[in-house]
């Protein structure tokens, strides 16, 4: 009977079943097969390693590479994307290379601009996440017209990105694309869809003022303005109506043109003289017609007066010393300024209640306001100076505008709040998501 090979066995060999030199024989080969495997496996190892780290270490060409018009703009401009790196860090770098359509070598291009392979990322950019070209984590850079490189729309260039580490670089593919100017810019589409929003509750506040009575909170300066004029007529002395600085393009001045109308209608009905010296022609013109309407409003047309409405000078403190002046010889019992002021605004306050007179502000110009506070019997802070029209007028069209605008800004307070709590939030947790509602109420140009 034939007997099994020793090599068959070898791997569950017993030493009794052996003869003694033979066992002792493998046992003394034993730790020759474990060094022999363990350097075996450590050239392996080793081998992988290096080639791991020489290929991290080696530059890659920008993977993804994208140039193409920038899109909702006006023009002369490009946009390159590209996939991150495995390598981006602050210690490698891209530039971003242009030139003419037929450049075919990359000597032949110019650097518009280097910058670490760690910034420049999609998420960065100003533009809305509805209006994004590529993922969050890729680069962008946009190539502007301007001192590096002059862009003409409708002319081809080539552009690529470059990847540089110390004294090693690598180029990526030669891309050409074209800018072109955009009729629609996407990324104001959610401006277009508030100002339907904040128009549309104007419309409807507008019908609910027709329909119903709208309340007003009491503004005790323009309570005053009756008992003012009164007690002008009571002494027999006239009133003093200014419209402030600036002309009819602008918005007090215009408030300020509007409050005259009723300050004139009382004054015609009570036959009370009115004074209203102006720094600009036009709003003069303006405001002779206004106060002309508002005495034939009052049945009085006759006792209407064209140099009521008289012009001074446009200089501002040759202004203030010919109304400086006025005060101090017609001593009026009634003083008005409405409208925007600057540093004449207390010269004239100042000398109006030296006379004695009951003086009613209004302005939106907030660096004036703590004077007219201090000088003034009553003042219209900021936006009651707005108000103070329907407020005198009851109307239903500036009622409604009124209640919609503040409707308005209860709205933005609230987008405000919740954007502060959401900005909060995707900071401490890192999340992405709050700025898909923070994008939706962003000013992008």
């Amino acid at each position: 009977m034939l007997k099994k090979p020793p090599s068959v066995v070898l791997a569950s060999f017993r030493p009794s079943t052996y003869p003694r030199g033979y066992a002792s024989a493998l046992h003394s080969l034993r730790p020759c097969w474990m060094v022999f495997l363990n350097i075996l496996i450590l050239i392996v190892v080793c081998g992988v390693s290096s080639a791991v780290v020489l290929a991290e270490d080696h530059l890659a060409v920008p993977a993804n590479l994208q140039v193409f018009d920038t899109p909702n703009d006006g023009g002369q401009s490009l946009t390159v994307n590209w996939a991150p790196g495995a390598l981006d860090s602050p210690d490698v770098r891209y530039q971003v290379l242009v030139g003419d359509a037929g450049a075919t070598d990359v000597a032949a291009l110019k650097v518009v601009a280097e910058f670490p392979a760690h910034t420049r990322l999609v998420k960065d950019a100003k533009g809305a996440w509805w209006t994004r070209t590529a993922e969050r984590n890729w680069h962008q850079f946009t190539i502007r017209s301007g001192k590096a490189v002059e862009l003409k729309d409708g002319t081809v260039y080539t552009v690529t990105v470059a990847m540089l580490k110390g004294e090693e670089r690598i180029v990526g593919p030669l891309l050409q694309a074209a800018p072109t100017p955009n009729w629609f810019n996407w990324n104001l589409v959610n401006n277009l869809v508030l100002t339907l929003i904040f128009g549309g509750v104007v419309f409807f506040s507008i019908a609910h003022a027709r329909r119903r009575d709208i309340f007003l909170r009491r503004i005790p300066g323009l309570d005053a303005v009756d008992e003012a004029i009164g007690r002008a007529t009571e002494l027999g002395k006239p009133i003093l109506y200014l419209t402030g600085a600036h002309d009819m393009s602008d918005p007090s001045t215009i408030a300020a043109a509007v409050i005259l109308g009723r300050v004139a209608k009382k004054t015609a009905a009570y036959e009370t003289e009115l004074l209203v010296p102006h720094r600009d022609p036009i709003t003069m013109a303006v405001c002779q017609e206004i106060t002309k309407q508002a005495y034939l409003e009052a049945g009085k047309p006759d006792l209407f007066k064209e140099d009521s409405n008289f012009f001074i000078t446009s200089d501002q403190f040759s202004y203030t010393a010919a109304v400086d002046g006025i005060m101090l010889r017609k001593q009026p019992a009634a003083n008005f300024f409405m409208g925007s002021y600057f540093a004449e605004a207390l010269l004239l306050t100042e000398t109006g209640a030296s006379t004695g007179a009951i003086q009613i502000a209004g302005t939106d110009s907030d660096h004036q306001l703590p004077f007219f506070v201090t000088t003034c019997d009553y003042t219209l802070i900021g936006e009651e100076l707005y108000a103070a029209s329907a407020y005198l007028s009851r109307e239903p069209v500036q009622l409604g505008t009124l209640r919609g605008q503040d409707i308005g800004k209860a709205m933005i307070l609230s987008v405000i709040a919740i954007g502060i709590l959401l900005a909060t939030l995707g900071v401490a947790t890192q999340a992405a998501w709050p700025q898909y509602f923070l994008d939706f109420f962003k000013d992008v140009k």
